[in-house]
């Protein structure tokens, strides 16, 4: 008879024990669907339908979606009460949040480390 997870986890040494357990805490914090996500968070299709001022099935064609703008997912994260986050993982460097993402040219204050007035490209002669 084979053993089961919990066994061959209880086997371990304690240290590798609290790597098993800490990995398992990430992945519950992990979430595989846009559905998902909206059932985590106590709403129906209809109720995020409502929030966002469309049709019910629009909502599911989002839920669907391989590929979006992210105003879209905002607005879908937000219509279920939450707030999305964008975080940037580089090596060598710790975990950065991405604030204000496509809100940064449409303000008069130009983007950190972009000097006022300096034109990004380059004008063709």
């Amino acid at each position: 008879m084979g053993r089961s997870i919990t066994d061959v986890i209880a086997s371990l040494p304690r240290d590798q024990q609290e790597q098993v357990e800490a990995r398992y805490q990430e992945l519950r914090q992990e979430v595989e669907s846009l559905r998902e996500l909206r059932l985590i968070a106590g709403k129906a299709q209809e109720d995020v339908a409502t929030a966002l001022n469309i049709k019910q099935p629009s909502v599911s064609k989002i839920e669907k979606q391989a590929d979006m703008y992210l105003s879209t997912l905002r607005s879908y994260v937000e219509a279920i009460g939450g707030r999305l986050e964008l975080t940037v993982k580089l090596p060598s460097h710790p975990t950065l949040k991405l604030q204000g993402l496509g809100d940064v040219f449409s303000s008069n204050t130009p983007a950190r480390g972009v000097p006022r007035g300096r034109k990004t490209a380059r004008a063709r002669p």
